[in-house]
């Protein structure tokens, strides 16, 4: 294991800490959620976790807590989530995000939001003083709007590229593209936000304002944990 997978173990073993017997749990997607995941799952097999119910952000998140044998629902069953736990891109110093490299944002946003608590798992790498100073800013789009979009989200200052995995264009599980858009640093991110959402076509971007409530983080001085 990497260093730096290390340090992602850390941070998602130290959040599942926070989770009690009988909870409902949002499942995170990405190289660090996965640790939290099959975290949650050892723990079900010790018998230290009990009646856990998950609600995954992505297909790929659902198939790795079946694997891991995390007992999952959905929304309709469960709208009301008592904790997630997810990783991020970038953590700026109010616990504001951005996530989505893994292209699973719209689901995550939306399990976000249904939670009590945002927890945020990350290597210190992903510590950032300004939000968009080395992620992009991924924003989902219906595919029929993806020339418009990247027309007016380039009218706001940004590097617009569709995304693409394996040579061709990247689906999201809700069958929408992604636009990362680099930006040079993001000075009001909430207004940014707000102008992005305003084209049509748009869905849902990466920017997570105001919905963490805790970010554990992990670096070479050990495990820190912050809060809103």
């Amino acid at each position: 294991m990497s260093a730096q997978n290390e340090l992602k173990r850390q941070a998602a073993e130290r959040a599942v800490e926070y989770i009690q017997s009988g909870m409902v749990v949002g499942l995170g997607t990405g190289s660090t959620a996965v640790y939290a995941v099959r975290r949650i799952g050892a723990l079900l097999a010790e018998g230290r976790l009990q009646r856990i119910v998950g609600i995954p952000t992505a297909d790929v998140t659902a198939r790795e807590a079946e694997v891991c044998g995390v007992p999952l629902g959905t929304l309709d069953d469960h709208p009301s989530v008592d904790i997630t736990i997810d990783g991020a891109d970038e953590i700026d110093p109010q616990l504001n995000l951005i996530k989505g490299l893994g292209g699973a944002l719209l689901r995550e946003k939306i399990v976000a939001a249904a939670s009590r608590r945002l927890v945020i798992i990350a290597d210190e790498s992903k510590r950032v003083d300004q939000l968009g100073t080395r992620a992009p800013v991924p924003v989902e789009v219906v595919p029929f709007a993806r020339r418009p979009a990247a027309d007016y989200l380039t009218s706001l200052g940004a590097r617009v590229v569709e995304r693409q995995r394996d040579g061709r264009t990247f689906i999201t599980d809700e069958g929408n593209v992604i636009l990362d858009c680099y930006f040079p640093g993001l000075a009001n991110p909430r207004e940014m936000g707000q102008l992005i959402r305003a084209q049509p076509g748009v869905v849902e971007h990466g920017l997570f304002l105001g919905m963490a409530t805790e970010a554990v983080i992990a670096g070479a001085r050990g495990v820190v944990v912050l809060e809103r």
